[in-house]
């Protein structure tokens, strides 16, 4: 029996989550999408295809990479099952080399999923949470500014969940709704806070917050070695889409 064709799905969820995680400008050019952000973060400085048959070979790899290389950056590919099937073996000759294997999991809201009182939702990141995030996520000085650009360039409804107690930051996370579909993005869970369930009370709270607002699933990334998050999410009810590689030149990390 031959498997189905989820092209479709994929290129809906890989554009929700391409608007659910903002680059400050994306290009796209012979099937491909180059997205820029100033290096900050691979996902919105990386190139993804939006097509199977989109142009693949040395010269379109040349031309996406040179954008990237003119501004300094390492040229990142992000390869889902969107790309072109010879493209990794191209990319190999080049030297390239995969890195981080993800996952994009999406789980069905339903209206068990409660709010913690202890979690507020905010509709736009406060200076306590700007703070918090810079500090444990973290983010270098360098790459504040284009930070706050593109969290505010996050279409609304979003919410910006976070925890506190004493006045300490003990957890954070970011809902993005648009459709019927929640994007879930950066769980952070302070050390000092950790073993507490935080992590499910704060996601669980966004996922109540975002049915409120008309979403009826939810989806996230997460690197597949991550042994600490994965129960959590497979608990509450995500399942595997389909998962992506980045590949980074020979001198990357």
């Amino acid at each position: 029996m031959s498997r189905p064709d989820r092209s479709a799905e994929i290129r809906r969820l890989e554009e929700l989550a391409f608007r659910g995680w903002p680059a400050l400008e994306s290009r796209d050019l012979a099937g491909w999408r180059q997205r820029f952000a100033h290096g900050y973060t691979k996902r919105s400085n990386s190139i993804n295809s939006l097509r199977a048959n989109a142009q693949c070979d040395p010269e379109i790899i040349a031309a996406l990479e040179a954008p990237y290389l003119a501004l300094g950056q390492t040229p990142t590919w992000r390869l889902t099952p969107l790309a072109p099937p010879a493209i990794a073996g191209l990319l190999a000759e080049r030297g390239y080399r995969a890195i981080e294997r993800s996952l994009l999991q999406v789980c069905p809201l339903h209206a068990g999923f409660a709010a913690d009182a202890a979690v507020r939702i905010f509709p736009a990141p406060t200076p306590a949470w700007i703070e918090s995030f810079c500090t444990h996520s973290p983010v270098p000085p360098r790459h504040r500014e284009t930070m706050q650009r593109m969290l505010a360039a996050i279409a609304t409804p979003a919410g910006f969940a976070f925890v506190e107690d004493a006045g300490q930051p003990m957890a954070m996370a970011i809902g993005a709704v648009e459709g019927d579909h929640m994007g879930l993005f950066d769980v952070l869970v302070m050390p000092q806070a950790r073993r507490r369930g935080l992590a499910r009370r704060i996601t669980e709270s966004l996922y109540a917050w975002a049915w409120r607002h008309g979403a009826r699933f939810a989806y996230l990334q997460v690197v597949a070695t991550n042994s600490a998050a994965m129960p959590l999410y497979a608990d509450q009810g995500f399942r595997t889409v389909y998962s992506y590689e980045y590949f980074v030149p020979p001198a990357s990390p």
